[in-house]
């Protein structure tokens, strides 16, 4: 039975952090990282995949893995033993001092949906081959109906919009991007989608697939029927845990692995990161619900650095939960809670809204508008969520806001803040708009 020191299970972005991480901290120990999948895909790429990239340009090379030394091995993981540290393939078994659990996650397939077995329904799954199909396919079709309206089916969407489909998005909240951004936000979503020439049905919850062998289309909860050739489920992804339960490893409330702040689990020696494990919101310290690949790899150099020795101090717990997406030429991001969101938790908050150009001045040619949106506690002033909406730079800013609030951050702070700007690149230093959203909140307090 060969030995390794480490043995990682799993070859996506919280695997593949956890191997350059162990190898930078522990030069010296040998490392295998088991994947099943052929090849592994940028999970952030996946949309995208549909019609701007094709199939074979959002793989992860494996260099990314065997190019810091560490041995890479695609197999089946069948079971592992937690006590004697082994880990059983489907053709043969390892041993290690240290295992790493990043499993992921697969999307969620209801049990409650009624013809879900039809021809024609897909999912979103992190294989290259599934989704290679499922693009061939969808140049046969003529109609989709897709079932969700977080991110993940919203860029679908609008990727196979682009393809000339008709596409049509069924979300049962008022807004699509509900859960991330306030309504004020979410309507410009809406209103984007529409503008693309995507059909958007909200407050609407689906009864029925309907149709004989394959979709015919989907049957709403009031009786309205939506005629599709397709039906592609985008309602979220549950974490891929059967194994570390099996082996009997500590499960939390949502069938998630419960590790500790340095990505251990109950088992010494037994690590876990990524999707499949159990998370806190930062601000609320309830069980969150979020799964970024950013958050995986942020716990992966967490577990990567401190599998022989703690050797870098987690000093935040928990997760921010800090999104971002492009639907046309409007950027949507945010991080930490929502108005509504803190409101519902009991947080005595107060906003602050403010919207300016990216550049300066707001004439030169390739200005745009951004809108940012802070949420602070309105006692102590500090940030508790952030959005942003309107240009590029948008993703970039989140980063900033999320930023701040880990490092809680108040709007005194932010007022203070020291900035660079340049005309191509920033809007002014007289309305940047972070600052500037901090200062309508300052009279509020």
């Amino acid at each position: 039975m060969k030995k390794y020191d480490v043995i990682i299970i799993g070859g996506g972005p919280a695997g593949i952090i956890t191997a350059g991480t162990a190898k930078t901290y522990y030069r010296d120990k040998s490392i295998l990282v088991i994947r099943k999948e052929e090849k592994s895909i940028v999970p952030c790429g996946i949309p995208y995949m549909m019609s701007t990239i094709g199939i074979d340009q959002n793989f992860i090379p494996d260099k990314a893995i065997t190019g810091n030394g560490s041995e890479l091995l695609v197999d089946e993981v069948m079971e592992i033993n937690i006590d004697k540290k082994t880990v059983k393939t489907s053709k043969e078994t390892f041993e290690c001092d240290k295992m790493v659990l990043a499993m992921g996650s697969s999307p969620t397939e209801p049990a409650w949906l009624k013809g879900r077995e039809k021809k024609n329904v897909f999912y979103i799954k992190k294989s290259s081959d599934y989704l290679a199909e499922l693009r061939e396919k969808s140049a046969d079709f003529k109609k989709i109906v897709i079932l969700g309206g977080g991110f993940i089916g919203v860029e679908v969407a609008d990727e196979l919009n682009k393809n000339g489909l008709n596409i049509t998005i069924v979300e049962k909240l008022p807004h699509m991007l509900s859960l991330a951004l306030d309504s004020d936000l979410c309507t410009n979503v809406d209103e984007t989608l529409k503008e693309r020439g995507l059909n958007v049905v909200t407050n609407a919850t689906v009864k029925e697939i309907i149709g004989g062998d394959k979709v015919e289309g989907v049957l709403l909860e009031d009786g309205s029927k939506l005629e599709a050739d397709a039906v592609i489920v985008s309602i979220g992804y549950t974490p891929n845990t059967e194994i570390a339960k099996n082996a009997g490893l500590l499960m939390g409330p949502n069938k998630t692995i419960w590790v500790d702040e340095y990505m251990r689990t109950n088992k010494k020696d037994i690590f876990a990161v990524g999707d499949c494990v159990e998370r806190k919101s930062f601000i609320t310290r309830k069980i969150s619900h979020v799964m970024l690949a950013s958050t995986a790899t942020s716990e992966a150099r967490i577990a990567g650095a401190n599998l022989f020795k703690l050797q870098i101090l987690k000093t935040f717990t928990g997760t921010i939960g800090i999104f971002s997406t492009r639907i046309g030429e409007r950027a949507f991001a945010c991080a930490g809670l929502t108005e509504r969101m803190a409101k519902e938790e009991g947080f005595d908050i107060t906003i602050g809204i403010f919207e300016t150009k990216d550049r300066h001045p707001g004439s030169m040619p390739d200005a745009s508008t951004i809108q940012v949106k802070l949420i602070a506690s309105k006692k102590s002033g500090t940030l508790i969520g952030g959005q942003v909406c309107g240009a590029e730079s948008a993703g970039e800013l989140i980063n900033i806001i999320g930023l701040m609030i880990q490092k809680k951050m108040s709007v005194h702070d932010i007022m203070i803040l020291q900035i660079g700007t340049h005309p191509l690149l920033t809007a002014a230093p007289t309305v940047y708009p972070i600052i500037k959203a901090a200062e309508q909140i300052i009279p509020n307090l």
